[in-house]
């Protein structure tokens, strides 16, 4: 693999108002548009899917192979990582985006249509199966080219903002998506389990026609035109961030911990455990989800300032040791049983704790690899990690629910163990050695925070 002087995006200090807005806008629309699909079917999972797609005597069996997948889909991640972020790192960022939009569209709207277990058997788990694995190979090269669309064209000084705005669609999708099951779940639990949670579903589409036609006037970011330019193009990135970047990979495996598991008890587990363990009414579960993701949205972008200023890192490591700090008191909350401690417990962990997390961690794994295998490197690491802590994280909370007598302290401690791997991973966290940008980044105490 070569090597080179400088690292980071080669763009300007300064990018016209319209270039920015455009970059902006078609890093967050994809982003919101992939999310919000890709949380129907967890809201989904913990609602309805365990009836309508795994039904059995045991209620329990049935919640967990509902869970399962959810979480299985987690594992082929990291493959349609390696597909996707080598499509990325070969033709391009936003070639790419638009062929994961295309495909997670289609089978978002795909488990719509789907027939349930009453009416084809077997063959009802299998396709929906299916559609879930189209899903994350979807999501799974999304992610890190709209992280690089942002970061690439950013200004040296604005990485922290402009790398936390498609993170803001993790929150919008999040949003959107409860909201539109909290809407439908007022209908009468037979129209509601018989048709009305395919509708978000099969109107997603919608959404996709818009994402495309946002990123439709985009070009490729400054740092992929220049690699091309230049020659530097990697033929088998895969290949040149296993020999070369492991170590990277491995920290971004360790710091994705904290950003992943906790927000899938906090996001998905919740909405099982609230309404079958403590009684609360379904509707109240979503719309405190709802109310925390819409202060997630602002609160992502803020945190992505406050980085710019005093450091990504510095950021990430307060809101992990906050995360693990909050871990008992969260469920203590949950425990007083009444609708405003289930709304601050929800709001602190998904609309203040969870969003420093993820503001800056695309950006943090961003600065650890050089442009010519960067989209490879932040997603493998980024999907490796999803896989291990994110999508096995409903499940284990169940898994130990079960098998402690419903308490919740052994869910406490393992948020607590998810904060203390990437506290001690986010420490390996170092930028890149090779690269186009000449200007170095401080994170304003002095200290190099970014690739030089």
């Amino acid at each position: 693999m070569s090597q080179h002087p400088a690292c980071g995006s080669a763009v300007s200090s300064e990018l016209s108002r319209s270039t920015k807005w455009r970059v902006l806008g078609g890093a967050l629309s994809g982003s919101t548009i992939e999310w919000f699909e890709y949380f129907l079917y967890a809201s989904a999972a913990a609602l309805v899917f365990d009836k309508q797609f795994f039904p059995s005597e045991d209620p329990v069996v049935s919640l967990m192979l509902s869970y399962l997948s959810l979480s299985l889909t987690f594992f082929i991640r990291p493959f349609g990582g390696i597909v996707f972020s080598h499509l990325g790192d070969r033709i391009g960022r936003k070639r790419t985006l638009v062929i994961t939009l295309w495909l997670m569209g289609l089978a978002t709207m795909g488990i719509g249509f789907l027939p349930n277990y009453a009416a084809i058997g077997v063959w009802a788990p299998i396709l929906l199966v299916t559609c879930r694995i189209i899903q994350g190979l979807a999501i799974s090269g999304e992610w890190g080219g709209a992280i690089l669309l942002a970061y690439e064209y950013a200004p040296i000084r604005r990485r922290g903002f402009f790398g936390s705005v498609p993170q803001i669609g993790v929150a919008l999708g999040m949003l959107l998506a409860t909201l539109a099951m909290a809407g439908l779940s007022l209908l009468p639990s037979e129209s509601f389990n018989a048709w009305g949670w395919r509708v978000p579903f099969i109107a997603s589409v919608l959404l996709v026609m818009v994402g495309l036609w946002l990123r439709s006037g985009l070009d490729e970011t400054p740092a992929f035109r220049k690699t091309q330019e230049e020659g530097r193009t990697a033929k088998l990135p895969i290949v040149d961030v296993v020999k070369y970047h492991w170590r990277a990979v491995v920290v971004a495996i360790g710091a994705k911990v904290v950003e992943t598991a906790p927000f899938y008890i906090f996001a998905t587990f919740i909405l099982s455990y609230a309404t079958g363990v403590l009684d609360f009414a379904r509707t109240s579960v979503l719309v405190s989800v709802s109310v925390a993701a819409l202060l997630a949205v602002f609160t992502i972008p803020l945190a992505g300032t406050l980085a710019d200023r005093i450091g990504r890192r510095t950021v990430f490591t307060v809101a992990a040791v906050a995360m693990a700090a909050f871990a008992f008191p969260y469920f203590l909350l949950l425990h007083a049983g009444v609708m405003w401690a289930l709304l601050l417990a929800c709001s602190i962990a998904v609309g203040v704790l969870w969003p420093a997390i993820t503001a800056t961690y695309g950006t943090i794994t961003s600065d650890m690899f050089a442009p010519e295998v960067r989209y490879t490197g932040i997603t493998l690491g980024q999907q490796i990690g999803a896989a291990a802590a994110g999508g096995t994280a409903p499940l284990v909370a169940t898994f130990l629910l079960g098998e402690f007598d419903q308490s919740w302290v052994p869910i406490a401690l393992y948020l607590v163990l998810c904060s203390a791997i990437s506290l001690i991973s986010v420490r390996g966290a170092h930028p890149a050695t090779s690269g186009l940008s000449t200007a170095p980044v401080t994170d304003g105490s002095g200290r190099t925070d970014a690739p030089v």
